[in-house]
C-alpha cells in the first residue's frame, strides 16, 4: 500500500513539474501579435512587406521601397524617460494581418508606428511597448502607468538629434474601442508623441489586457 501511494504521488509530481515547466516557457516566449490597438492605412513614409497596400497605392510601391532603402535622419532610434528609468532602442513595426499596429519583437525595445508621423513632425508619432506577457516576464513599459503629467520623454533619432516631449495627458481605453482618430492622427498643429502599451485585467482566453493605456507628450521648442 505504501509503495502504490509513494509511486502515485511521485506520479502527480511528475505531472505538476511538467506543467510548471510548460507554463515558464511559455511565459518566456509568450509575445503578443499587435497592440491591439486598429492602425490607420499607411502613408507614404515606408514599406513593410508583411502589410497589404491598397490598390490605389500600389503603383508607388517600388518608389517607396527605393526611398526607404536609407534611414531618414529624423527616423527615431532611443526612447528615454528618465523618471521611469527606461531608455530603450526604437523598432520600427507597421501592421499586422488584422490590421492592428504592430508591436517589437521583444521585451525590452520598443516599437514606433513608421507609417505615422516622425517623432517631431507635425501629428501624432506613435510608440508602443509591452508591459509584460501576461505572466511573469516584465516589458519595457511595465511601470508606464506611474507616469506623470509633466514628466519629461526624450527621443533620439539618427541623426543624433533629442528631441524634448513633456507629458500632458494620460488616458485609458478598452481595448477594443480605442480611438483610431485621436492616436494616429491628432494634429492640433503641434508635434505629439502617444506611448501605448496595456493595462487592466488580463483576459487569459483572449492572451491580452483589457485595457490600453495610452500617454499624450507634447513637444518643447
Amino acid at each position: 500500500m505504501k509503495t502504490f501511494i509513494a509511486y502515485t504521488v511521485t506520479i502527480a509530481t511528475v505531472i505538476a513539474a511538467a506543467i510548471f515547466a510548460r507554463t515558464l516557457v511559455e511565459a518566456a516566449i509568450y509575445v503578443p501579435g499587435s497592440t491591439g490597438v486598429v492602425a490607420p492605412l499607411p502613408n507614404s513614409q515606408a514599406v513593410d512587406s508583411n502589410v497589404s497596400v491598397p490598390p490605389a497605392a500600389s503603383a508607388t510601391v517600388a518608389t517607396i521601397a527605393q526611398n526607404v532603402a536609407v534611414t531618414p535622419p529624423g527616423y527615431p532610434v532611443r526612447l528615454a524617460i528618465p523618471a521611469l528609468n527606461i531608455n530603450a532602442a526604437v523598432q520600427d513595426v507597421g501592421i499586422t494581418a488584422k490590421g492592428n499596429m504592430g508591436i517589437p519583437n521583444n521585451f525590452v525595445d520598443v516599437g514606433w508606428y513608421s507609417y505615422g508621423a516622425i517623432p517631431g513632425q507635425t501629428g501624432s508619432a506613435v510608440i508602443d511597448g509591452h508591459v509584460d506577457n501576461g505572466l511573469a516576464l516584465v516589458g519595457v513599459f511595465k511601470h508606464l502607468s506611474d507616469i506623470k503629467t509633466g514628466d519629461d520623454v526624450y527621443v533620439t533619432n539618427y541623426a543624433g538629434q533629442k528631441l524634448h516631449f513633456v507629458v500632458t495627458d494620460i488616458q485609458y481605453y478598452g481595448y477594443e474601442n480605442a480611438p483610431t482618430s485621436e492616436i494616429f492622427n491628432a494634429d492640433n498643429g503641434g508635434a505629439e508623441l502617444k506611448l501605448i502599451t496595456c493595462g487592466g485585467t488580463w483576459v487569459p482566453g483572449q492572451k491580452t489586457y483589457d485595457q490600453r493605456l495610452v500617454v499624450t507628450a507634447k513637444l518643447e521648442q
